[in-house]
């Protein structure tokens, strides 16, 4: 596979991913038609089969791979019906595969995927009890911002076809939108909702894309996109006319109905923090901690491996305290760097100026440390304003295989007071390079495998590795700034902290409060970035822990290997055998590792 240098792109003004939105399209019954127990010879083509008859019901997912045919303006189903019928897909399509295969008689490769497969379908497996137990509008991946942002940022417009499918969308969303408000108040109504103080973040999302009226982002989006058309003025302006009523007619509507919705919940929202509160609250956590770490680890053993890192990293940031000569205790210090000017930026400008330098840094000593490159482009972009109070403080969406979207960084810089530059490097190096941009253009570039290997993941594997990215900046020779390297533990600190606070909501019983105190306490996040975070705990539930254990699964095995292999231990290697199949789960990859040091070690 050929490699091209990593191209850095940063844009101000911009967007988020998120996960597929939705709705109005019925259930395409070839797709759920695998009734039959006849595989093909060739497993590989099994999973071929398999990724067409998954993307016959998700156009959103063909387009994030920048698959652009005949139902390219269309929206999934998102009933409940449908998405029953989906489980029942994917446990048909796993019956066919143990059925029709013999692990033992594939090659080694075909057994890794045969694996990944089975396990991919059994951690879904794990949710499946609890399906009742989601929410659709929140202020992390909320529809409200979810659709529009899935517009802007992935619905690409690269003729008049796709700006008449983009119309399409538009006229979509009032279906879209009908069918998950009705879920949303039946769940309401049986008392599955989010905490009260989600609510005012989600009514701000709806109304800062109704107030914009026919200046809304989605529309200034579709006349920039049609603009670029070499179209004739007259079809160009016909497309806009067209979009415009669409949005007029449906969406706005459709906004409208979930504003409603949402004024009705809110009175009567839960003012408990964690899921705790469900009939079968404990079961559905335990189900969430093993689906986002692949371990066995309990709540409680998750809780105080979380304690113990805690302990750790604030003896690491002590020692930077007597480097830079602070004289005081580590709390004053946390209140030093929390507020002194010195370490915020003034403008946005400036952050993603040193964004760009950092990167280009990084970029350079990639080479020395990892045998394979990704060959999409990396670019970085501020969140759009539209969603900018509400969204997370960072986060990444992968390349389309065709290289029309690239890998982007996505940075939060609403409030420049949360974003301090003591964690910049240490943030771009786990979004970017050798972080997600790294890992995932990497797994999207390994088009010999099977699809549902290029485009799913683990999160344990996938955010173990960008916290794991964090820490190698330093071995690369980065962080030369003590106030960096600081920085840099205080992320680290950040995920061993999340160990205890996400299980101290949804397991302990604490309050939202109770919870920020602990991290005001043991952290020198800012206030802000502090009740941010806690905020995402609380309706992300689970998936915050996957980070540091992933990251001391992956710490562990690198050491073993070193001691194994002694001056002959090669980095690279590690971080090919590492990186070279994707993602998989932690228990799968120590056996990868073992093997490794067994065959080449002795």
């Amino acid at each position: 596979m050929v490699r091209k240098p990593l191209r850095l792109t940063i844009v101000l003004s911009s967007a988020i991913a998120i996960a597929a939105c939705t709705t109005a399209r019925p259930m395409d019954e070839s797709a759920m038609a695998v009734a039959d127990t006849q595989v093909p010879a060739d497993i590989g083509t099994f999973f071929d089969q398999y990724n067409e008859a998954q993307l016959a019901l998700s156009p959103e997912t063909k387009a994030y791979r920048g698959i652009r045919d005949e139902d390219y303006g269309e929206w999934s189903n998102r009933s409940e019906a449908a998405e029953e019928a989906r489980d029942a897909m994917r446990d048909t399509w796993l019956a066919r595969m143990r059925g029709g295969y013999e692990l033992s008689q594939l090659s080694a490769e075909d057994q890794l995927s045969y694996r990944l497969f089975e396990a991919t379908a059994e951690r879904s497996q794990l949710l499946d009890p609890f399906d009742d137990y989601g929410w659709f509008f929140d202020q992390m991946t909320g529809e409200q911002s979810g659709i529009p942002a899935f517009l802007i940022n992935t619905h690409a417009v690269q003729n008049a076809d796709h700006a008449r499918a983009y119309i399409q969308r538009i006229e979509g969303v009032g279906p879209l939108l009908d069918t998950l408000i009705a879920r949303s108040a039946e769940r309401a109504d049986d008392g599955v909702m989010p905490p009260d103080w989600v609510y005012p973040y989600v009514l701000s999302d709806i109304r800062n894309i109704m107030d914009a009226g026919m200046d809304n982002a989605v529309l200034e989006d579709f006349r920039s996109e049609v603009a670029e058309l070499d179209i004739a003025e007259s079809e160009r302006a016909a497309l806009v006319a067209d979009a415009e009523a669409a949005w007029a007619n449906e969406a706005a509507p459709a906004f409208g109905r979930l504003l409603a919705e949402m004024q009705r919940q809110q009175p009567m929202a839960p003012t408990q923090d964690g899921i705790w509160r469900f009939p079968e609250g404990a079961a559905y956590y335990d189900a969430l901690l093993e689906y986002y770490t692949t371990t066995q680890l309990s709540a409680d053993e998750i809780h105080n491996i979380g304690l113990r890192e805690v302990d750790r990293i604030q003896n690491e940031m002590r020692a930077i305290m007597q480097q830079v000569g602070y004289e005081g205790t580590l709390q004053e210090f946390f209140e030093f760097t929390r507020t002194d000017p010195r370490f915020y930026h003034t403008s946005r400008e400036d952050y993603l100026a040193e964004v760009d330098s950092v990167m280009s840094a990084m970029e350079a000593r990639l080479p020395d440390y990892f045998i394979t490159l990704p060959e999409y482009e990396l670019q970085v972009k501020a969140v759009e304003a539209f969603r900018e109070q509400s969204a997370g403080k960072a986060f990444y969406q992968s390349p389309a295989t065709d290289g029309s979207r690239p890998g982007t960084y996505y940075v939060n810089l609403y409030d420049l007071n949360s974003m301090s530059r003591n964690e910049l490097e240490a943030l771009a190096y786990h979004e970017g390079v050798p972080g997600h941009h790294l890992q995932r253009g990497i797994q999207t570039g390994l088009g010999e495998l099977p699809p549902f290997r290029r485009y799913g993941g683990f999160t344990a594997y996938t955010e173990g590795w960008g916290l794991y990215s964090e820490e190698l900046g330093k071995d690369m020779g980065f962080y030369t700034d003590p106030y960096s390297d600081f920085g840099r533990l205080q992320m680290e600190l950040w995920r061993a902290a999340r160990l205890v606070v996400d299980t101290g909501l949804h397991s302990k019983r604490w309050s939202r409060e109770e919870a920020i105190a602990y991290l005001t306490q043991n952290t020198p996040n800012p206030e802000g970035d502090i009740r941010k975070a806690i905020e995402r705990y609380a309706v992300y539930p689970g998936q915050a822990t996957a980070y540091m254990i992933g990251k001391l699964k992956i710490m562990e095995l690198r050491e073993r290997a070193r001691e194994a292999f002694g001056d002959e231990f090669d980095i690279r290697q590690f971080h090919e055998l590492v990186l070279a199949n994707g993602p998989v789960p932690l228990s799968i990859l120590e056996e990868q590792v073992d093997a490794w040091i067994a065959a080449e070690a002795g």
